[in-house]
């Protein structure tokens, strides 16, 4: 792998504090093998996938010339790799690439260090991976693996897979990362490669999604449908919970390593995380949104005038809402999309303006009139409070809130940057509480059992058997997480 080159950190600077207040999308997975250039496919492909991680990318390909080949950078994709001198560096017919928010490692200009792909040589030969997850037990597998000699580069948690990969004593990559894979917990969605084989690896419970797409005489393996459709690509199906895949110029194939166990999806993904236009267990993302809104609008009504959304993640849950409740769907708030960098330094008077630089309200639009705003979630109420704010400076005579999920009261330990409990407004607050904290004339979030029935599940949540990971509603977690109870995290108790 070629040596680390200097860098300059430009991550995006948010000066509005607006995505302080979302859960981050995680990360994004994607490969190719079998057509030229795999590596253009590749960047366009985390393109579609940048919404899943903003603070770095990276490409790993391989040709049989030049051998393993990489880069990593802070930032868009967009600003990384569209050059002919990044590109050309990356030459051949296999390629995987990831972007990345950390859920875990560091953070800032010394965060090049755990940008994936990550690439090990081993006593067979080379392999890359990329990894969408978080393994729950990351810290305990690190400390004894460096107890026993190994050492590492990074601090994700991603890398203590090649360290168990190094010390498999199994034949080939596939058998190796199988190997390494019984010894981890938590979620993890996989996409690998050697010099001649792309590899796809899903957890038991299948947490994170991961499609499998064909690109002519090619394979692709991507984090989310939206992603194959940029390239062209047909979407084949979803890697099933507990499979690993393996292609090769010989075809795919299938294989289950894992113990069965039933699926525990993660909720999120349908409310915000993944992109509308995506497919999700066979159903559009666009429309169980809109599915949700409807539900929301038969438990919670209220006389308004308008149905709002909070942009973007609001906007397919506010029409649903306005369709099942007859009130009219107006776009009352306005999104600059142009605002992810700024070339203003983060001074106190521009963070003193906040959320303005992204949102601005339509006044004419809102004045005298009694608003329903739609959003996705509600994690700390900070940016809520000053939607609420905007809203009513306005001239609007009313203000309603309702949240497209139920309320978040308990962190994500599966490939989500969530705050510490403490700081999850749901986790202090009653419903009531936090409406009048936020200053609001009313506050509804969906009911677990309503989103349910949105997702298609007509008698709600079944509490024995949860169809899916709604940990951050219940603080029922389907995977132990070991490393944070090690340090004090208390698990809900037994009801």
């Amino acid at each position: 792998m070629p040596s680390a080159q200097k860098f300059l950190y430009n991550h995006p600077f948010d000066s509005t504090g607006l995505e302080d207040d979302k859960l981050k999308e995680e990360c994004g997975v994607f490969g190719v093998i079998g057509t030229r250039e795999a590596a253009n496919f590749v960047a366009l492909g985390l393109h579609a996938l940048q919404h899943r991680g903003q603070e770095a990318g990276g490409i790993v390909s391989y040709d049989s010339e030049a051998g393993f080949n990489s880069a990593r950078r802070m930032g868009y994709v967009r600003d990384n790799f569209t050059s002919e001198k990044i590109m050309g560096s990356l030459p051949g017919a296999i390629a995987i690439g990831h972007v990345r928010y950390s859920t875990s490692g560091s953070k800032g200009p010394t965060a090049i260090r755990d940008v994936q792909p990550f690439f090990g040589e081993f006593s067979r030969g080379g392999a890359a991976i990329a990894h969408n997850g978080n393994l729950t037990n990351a810290d305990a597998i690190r400390t004894e693996l460096i107890e026993r000699g190994s050492i590492f580069q990074s601090s994700s948690d991603s890398e203590c897979i090649i360290h168990l990969m190094a010390r498999s004593i199994q034949k080939t990559i596939p058998e190796r990362m199988e190997d390494a894979l019984r010894r981890v917990e938590g979620a993890f969605s996989i996409v690998a490669m050697t010099g001649d084989k792309l590899l796809g690896v899903r957890d038991p419970l299948g947490v994170r999604p991961l499609v499998l797409g064909k690109l002519s005489d090619g394979w692709v393996l991507s984090s989310e449908t939206c992603a194959l459709d940029i390239i062209g690509a047909d979407f084949i199906r979803e890697i099933d919970p507990g499979e690993m895949v393996v292609i090769s110029s010989d075809g795919v194939s299938s294989h289950f390593p894992f113990k069965p166990m039933k699926s525990r999806f993660c909720v999120f993904e349908h409310i915000y995380f993944s992109r509308p236009d995506s497919i999700l267990g066979g159903r559009s993302v666009y429309e169980t949104r809109e599915a949700i809104g409807r539900e929301l609008a038969r438990e919670s009504p209220v006389n308004a005038d308008l149905v709002c959304p909070v942009p973007d993640s609001g906007t397919p849950a506010a029409i649903g809402y306005s369709l099942q409740s007859g009130i009219p769907y107006a776009m009352g708030i306005i999104r600059n999309q142009y605002t992810g960098r700024t070339f203003i330094e983060p001074s106190e008077q521009i963070r003193n303006i906040g959320v303005r630089l992204k949102l601005n309200v339509n006044r004419p639009l809102i004045k005298g009139k009694r608003v329903i705003l739609v959003d996705d979630s509600v994690v700390r109420g900070t940016t809520s409070k000053k939607i609420k704010d905007m809203i009513l400076d306005a001239g609007a005579a009313e203000v309603h809130f309702r949240i497209a999920s139920p309320p978040t009261a308990w962190p994500c330990f599966y490939g989500v940057d969530t705050p510490q409990r403490e700081k999850l407004l749901a986790a202090t607050m009653s419903e009531e509480e936090m409406q009048k904290h936020l200053g609001i004339d009313s506050l509804k979030f969906i009911s677990l059992n309503g989103l349910y029935r949105a997702l298609g599940e007509p008698s709600g949540r079944n509490s024995n058997a949860p169809q899916y990971c709604d940990a951050c509603f219940t603080g029922d977690y389907p995977i132990i997480p070991s490393d944070q109870i090690s340090k004090g995290f208390a698990l809900k108790a037994a009801q």
